[in-house]
Parts: structure tokens; C-alpha cells; sequence
């Protein structure tokens, strides 16, 4: 690494700490002003406490992150400029693209840290952090999810579950299986008292089975050896331990790969409702670009607040940020409202801010 990049970052990453942990720490205090009382009631491990933020934190970490960045980028370009060292790199023959390469990839990194804490932590611990809250930090309440219920209306299969057995549900407890033929006709009903997930199929111990004709009258099943076994497997019972804590998790919790699932097997949406879940899907994958949307015209403003006012480039950074933001809210207006397409609503103010960035930062070269 060359002196001059590990110049830059440490001038760099140095402000972006101060940022992000001003930040979080104005996001931990005013919830310790409403949680504080229950938290010393509840008397839960250091640990706990420390994971629980973690989770409370982790679904504004996408709108923290760019903040943070614009705000030491902004610092950072302004000191250059004001002790002249931009100049000195400058008038070195280094270019402006070599000068910045740290910041950018800075801004890379934190992008791909936003698709983890989204992807991965946010639907592991985010509804977690949720329902400990609702349940006044009590751990004892939170160790099972009852009366769940999911369809899978690709499958006309439904299942009624009376609880997970387990946080991640592949055992499940007082299963009951309804399914229908493509005409709509009850199939066969099927009953357990528990069922686990092993090894990719769903085997359900003690099963109950009732097998139904096309009049939805009840027959002798034609499969009596079969329906006898205590402990039998499923392998028609496509469902994955995934689609229950989807069916379980407030939607905005739910991770990329869930999220298209769950409209594959919903086929019973209704169009207002698929064309919302479609954009909220396409902007959450979107959501860490904005990491580097946002340093594009950071970057130059912080040039303009050293070399011509300090107000006129911050204020500058301040009205791109919040134009992109609001942006982007007008757009999801305009999904939710049928105005827009939700492909175009989610990736139009990434496009547009996108090419004001790169047009003021090809202004510096």
C-alpha cells in the first residue's frame, strides 16, 4: 500500500468513526430513555443487552452508513483543501481519481457490510429485538412463536402450526396439513404432534392421515401400511423451515432470497399488493448502493466547501442527500400508488443520482 493511500485513509476512516458512533450513539440513548427502566427490572447478561442493540440497530444501519460516509467525506476533502495538500497531490502529478481511490473503496466495502446486515443479520435479529421489546425484555415469553399459519398457494397446501419446537423452525409442534386438489377439493388432511425437517423433507411423527374424495366425504386410505408408520416422511411437502419464520417475520425483515419466495408461493396477492412487495424487494437489494451514490457527490462538495464556502458545499452535500432520499420516497409513493412501475420506482433515483455524481466527479479531474 502506498503512503500516500494509507495517508488518505487514515485522514478518512478516522472522521468516519467519530460519525458513525456519534450516530449509533444518539440512536442508543434515546432508546435507553424509553428502555432503561425495564432493562435494569429484567436484569439480563451484558451480553444480551449488547445483542439486543446490535438487533435494534441493524435495520437503520442502511440510511446510518451513508450518512456517515457523506459526512467524513465531506470533512476530509475540506481539510485537504484548506491546508493545500490537494494541491501539493495534484501538482505532483497525482490524479484526482488516484487521490480519492481510498474513499471509494471505503464506500465499497460499507456497501457490501449494508447487503450482510440486511441479508443475514437484520431477519436473524431484528424481529427478535422487536418481540423482546413488546414483551417487556422478558426471555421466558420469547422462546416460542404460537398459532402460525401459512399457505402455499402454488401447492394448495396450508399449514396450521400450534408452535416452533425450535428458534428455527424445523421442528414444529400440533401440525396440521391441509391439502386440496387443483380443483379446490379437500385431498387429505394430515396431523401430528410434531414434525422435524431432516435431511431436505419434513417427517412427521405419529401422523394422523384422512384421505377425501372429489365430494369431500371422507374414504379408507388406499395407502394403510403407509399411514400406519409412526414415524413416516412427506417428501410432496415442499415447505422449508424458512417459509415459517418468513410467514412469522414482519415483512421488512425478511431477506432477499425469502422475499421472492414467499411471492412465488402467494399466488392469492393482489395486485396492488405483489406490485408493493416487488418494489420493497428491489430497493432493499438497492439500499447499499447508496453508500457509494452518496460519496460521488460528497467527494466533490467537500473540493467545493475548502475551495469556495464552507456553507456552500456543505449545504450543497446536505441538499443532494436529502433530494435522494426524498427521491426515493416519492418513488415508492408512486409504486404503492400504480403511478410508476415498482422496477422503474426502485431503481430510477439510484440511475439519476448516480449520473449527477459521476458528472460532478468527473468535474475534478
Amino acid at each position: 500500500m502506498r503512503i500516500l493511500t494509507r495517508y488518505v485513509l487514515r485522514e478518512y476512516l478516522i472522521p468516519l468513526g467519530y460519525c458513525f458512533s456519534g450516530f449509533v450513539s444518539i440512536y442508543v440513548l434515546f432508546e435507553l430513555f424509553g428502555s432503561f427502566s425495564r432493562l435494569a427490572e429484567a436484569k439480563l447478561p451484558v451480553k444480551t443487552i449488547v445483542v439486543y442493540f446490535c438487533a435494534y440497530l441493524a435495520p437503520y444501519f442502511e440510511w446510518l452508513a451513508p450518512a456517515a460516509l457523506m459526512l467524513a467525506a465531506l470533512y476530509t476533502m475540506w481539510s485537504f483543501c484548506r491546508h493545500s495538500e490537494l494541491i501539493a497531490m495534484r501538482a505532483n502529478g497525482i490524479g484526482f481519481l488516484a487521490i480519492v481511490k481510498p474513499i471509494l473503496a471505503v464506500a465499497v466495502i460499507v456497501s457490501v457490510a449494508v447487503w450482510w446486515v440486511n441479508d443475514y443479520y437484520v431477519p436473524r435479529f431484528a424481529q427478535w429485538a422487536v418481540v423482546m421489546k413488546a414483551e417487556r425484555f422478558r426471555m421466558d415469553a420469547m422462546e416460542r412463536a404460537d398459532n402460525i399459519v401459512f399457505r402455499n398457494a402454488k401447492a394448495d397446501r396450508t399449514w396450521t402450526v400450534g408452535s416452533l419446537g425450535e428458534a428455527n423452525a424445523r421442528k414444529l409442534e400440533d401440525v396440521r396439513v391441509t391439502v386440496n386438489r387443483q380443483d379446490g377439493t379437500r385431498l387429505m388432511n394430515v396431523t401430528a404432534p410434531l414434525a422435524e425437517y431432516l435431511d431436505g423433507e419434513w417427517w412427521f411423527h405419529k401422523p394422523s392421515v384422512q384421505h377425501y374424495d372429489t365430494r369431500g366425504v371422507e374414504i379408507a386410505t388406499p395407502t394403510p401400511e403407509l399411514d400406519a408408520l409412526p414415524l413416516r416422511s412427506f417428501p410432496a411437502f415442499r415447505e422449508r423451515p424458512a417459509d415459517f419464520l418468513s410467514q412469522n417475520r414482519r415483512w421488512e425483515f425478511n431477506s432477499i432470497k425469502d422475499r421472492f419466495r414467499y411471492m412465488r408461493t402467494h399466488h392469492e396477492l393482489t395486485k396492488e399488493t405483489r406490485s408493493k412487495y416487488v418494489y420493497d424487494t428491489w430497493a432493499k437489494i438497492l439500499s447499499p448502493f447508496a453508500c457509494i451514490v452518496i460519496t460521488l457527490f460528497a467527494i466533490p462538495a467537500g473540493v467545493a466547501t475548502g475551495r469556495q464556502s464552507v456553507f456552500k458545499g456543505i449545504l450543497g452535500a446536505l441538499a443532494l442527500f436529502f433530494s435522494f432520499y426524498g427521491t426515493v420516497i416519492a418513488c415508492m409513493v408512486c409504486a404503492d400508488s400504480q403511478w410508476l412501475p415498482p422496477l422503474v420506482a426502485a431503481f430510477l433515483p439510484y440511475v439519476v443520482f448516480l449520473l449527477l455524481g459521476l458528472r460532478a466527479f468527473s468535474k475534478q479531474k
